[in-house]
């Protein structure tokens, strides 16, 4: 099986792409280097960039991530990798919506008109309403579940607010909020700004409101609605910008709800039925949404940082923090404003920040003993 039959080209096919890579490879090969194509030497000059410490020590991979000449990453909005290890980084950019990598940063794909035509919305229209990917691995197969923020357009009636399930294709299966019609794919319902999504094991949905309502609710695996908690403030059950959820589970335990109460900074836990059972603070600033890997949790923290909690929510490591630093949107080793991440099946970690420029970086896992 072709490792990307899941994608379909937009700019450029398939074939396209491999010739750019070959093209690529001997031009690297020759010493020459081609428009708009960084080349790395053949001997580094210096040794990597690194950040933490201990197993967790990381080295950003320089050059990961680019595009080609006329392409450009708009405010970083999300990234996942799917089940062959394939990167897909999402930003508020017309061109494109959405960049697929390989693991070793490779561009296969490029999406946008096309994708765009299957959310029924114009490239502007995505570029003003994206917000978070979801990747999720079910009995029938990988899915994706997308956020839509809702649009700024000041006349006329508002489109986004919608979340929808889709195939690694993008074809939506379902869509739930301010669909156009209800029918047996699409059901309404009063988000007004929703901005993350997590799937329980038993296929449960959980969706939080957060740059609206502050509402966060739960749905069978068929978008029946079971519950709906939360609103704005400050007492545990209530937040204030509950702006990415996640299912952590961990063998031998019950799977726990963590929502990331961003401007209160801190972290709610929840049971599966959305009961309060404790509140994790101190280790965070402002976080955004989750990550699970191997027992831990990683946390994007806009506030300049990535945060790692072990299995028993206590402090693995943080990174890269770069709060205060006036070079932390340049400097390999410091973050300006973490928004998303994602670990591939090797530990490495890719992140994507709410900066103008996307900047999604990989960050290989170098384990150090001590």
């Amino acid at each position: 099986m072709h490792t990307n039959e899941y994608l379909f080209p937009v700019r450029q096919t398939r074939r396209d792409f491999l010739k750019l890579a070959g093209a690529t490879t001997a031009t690297v090969a020759a010493g020459l280097s081609l428009p708009g194509c960084a080349t790395a030497p053949e001997t580094p000059a210096k040794p990597g960039v690194r950040i933490g410490g201990g197993y967790h020590t990381y080295e950003v991979v320089e050059g990961w991530g680019q595009l080609p000449e006329g392409m450009k990453y708009g405010f970083g909005c999300g990234i996942v990798v799917d089940g062959l290890d394939r990167v897909y980084v999402t930003s508020r950019s017309t061109n494109p919506a959405v960049a697929v990598f390989d693991r070793k940063g490779i561009l296969l794909e490029t999406w946008g008109n096309e994708i765009a035509g299957l959310f029924g919305l114009s490239p502007a229209q995505v570029k003003d309403t994206a917000h978070g990917i979801y990747w999720s691995k079910e009995p029938t197969g990988e899915f994706f579940y997308w956020t839509e923020n809702v649009s700024t357009n000041r006349e006329g009636a508002k489109f986004g607010k919608r979340v929808y399930k889709t195939d690694l294709k993008g074809r939506i299966l379902y869509e739930i909020g301010n669909v156009a019609k209800e029918g047996s794919t699409a059901q309404k319902f009063d988000w007004t700004n929703p901005t993350d999504v997590a799937v329980a094991p038993n296929g449960d949905i959980y969706v939080v409101d957060g740059y609206g309502s502050q509402r966060v609710s739960r749905f069978d695996k068929n978008f029946k609605h079971l519950k709906t908690i939360g609103g704005r403030g400050k007492e545990h059950g209530q937040f204030n910008t509950c702006h990415g959820i996640w299912i952590k589970v961990i063998k031998g335990r019950e799977p726990e709800v963590y929502i990331a109460d961003r401007h209160n900074d801190r972290i709610e836990i929840f049971s599966l039925e959305l009961q309060y059972k404790r509140t994790l603070s101190g280790e965070v600033r402002n976080p955004c949404c989750f990550y699970q890997h191997k027992g831990n949790i990683y946390i994007p923290d806009l506030a300049s940082r990535v945060t790692i909690l072990d299995a028993n929510d206590q402090l693995a490591a943080h990174l890269g923090d770069g709060k205060g630093a006036t070079d932390n949107k340049t400097n390999p080793a410091l973050f300006a404003a973490p928004h998303a991440m994602c670990v591939d099946s090797r530990g490495d970690l890719h992140v994507v920040e709410w900066v103008d420029f996307g900047r999604p970086r990989k960050f290989k896992h170098m384990p150090q003993t001590v």
